[in-house]
């Protein structure tokens, strides 16, 4: 099976109160416009058994946890999700949009409790393998707004919402650093592409579709038309090639390490 063959897996990242959710579903309508199917999910959770570990990951007490518990944590809860929801709807052609993914492992764990991040990369590939997303997007925006944006919609979900400033300012700072170290293979420019998300939401995505999102993104044949890995797009945006997920295989699908 070759790579285009298969869905899609377009992840988009960010702080606290950043606008994921509102971007995923406008991004999924987008891609369903184009001709694709597509569904849209998050992290942690997205399966039965992820969303069992993501409550204990975003409820309750902030001190519940240290930062080598939550990686080991959010790396079960990501395993469950591909192996049960992602890596089935790419073989049967499905794009993929994730609200959240291993850039945040990085983000909140790596750099705002400053868990040793050469250990999350083994965690990464033991839970995960080869496999990587073809398009990441990172949404940028001050801290201090991001967290007055995360209050007016206070919920349950709160335990990383009431960590210190300071623990913020570290995951943003990791967010642009991932950002800043991926440059786009297929050119000399930089992966990252930034746009505010303080700015309205209508305003945010007409913006980004009007400056980043490839007119190419139409199908007739099930595929995305000149596709080409590294194209940037988005939000704040870096793209990334997938490594030939997970060793694909003439039976279909991906094999899963371990």
């Amino acid at each position: 099976m070759s790579d285009d063959a298969g869905g899609l897996f377009i992840t988009l990242e960010g702080g606290e109160g950043a606008g994921k959710s509102t971007q995923v579903a406008r991004l999924k309508a987008l891609i369903e416009t184009r001709g694709h199917k597509c569904i849209a999910t998050r992290e942690p959770g997205g399966a039965p058994g992820a969303e069992m570990i993501r409550k204990l990951l975003v409820e309750g007490p902030a001190e519940r946890w240290d930062g080598v518990t939550e990686a080991l944590l959010h790396f079960a809860a990501r395993r469950e999700h591909l192996r049960t929801t992602v890596l089935p709807a790419i073989g049967q052609g499905t794009w993929v949009v994730s609200d959240r993914f291993a850039d945040s492992t990085m983000a909140y764990q790596g750099y705002g409790h400053g868990i040793d991040r050469a250990m999350l990369g083994t965690l990464y590939d033991v839970a995960v393998g080869d496999f990587r997303p073809d398009l990441t997007l990172i949404l940028d925006l001050p801290v201090e707004t991001g967290l007055q944006r995360a209050a007016s919609r206070r919920g349950t979900e709160t335990r990383y919402e009431s960590l210190p400033r300071e623990f913020h300012e570290r995951v943003r700072k990791g967010f642009l650093d991932i950002a800043e170290a991926d440059p786009a293979p297929t050119t000399s420019r930089t992966r990252s592409r930034r746009l505010s998300t303080s700015i309205s939401g209508p305003e945010r995505w007409r913006a980004a579709r009007r400056r980043r999102i490839p007119p190419s993104w139409k199908s007739s044949n099930g595929h995305m038309a000149g596709r080409r890995r590294g194209a940037t797009t988005g939000l704040s945006a870096t793209t990334r090639p997938r490594r030939r997920c997970w060793r694909r295989r003439r039976a279909g699908g991906c094999t899963m390490p371990g």
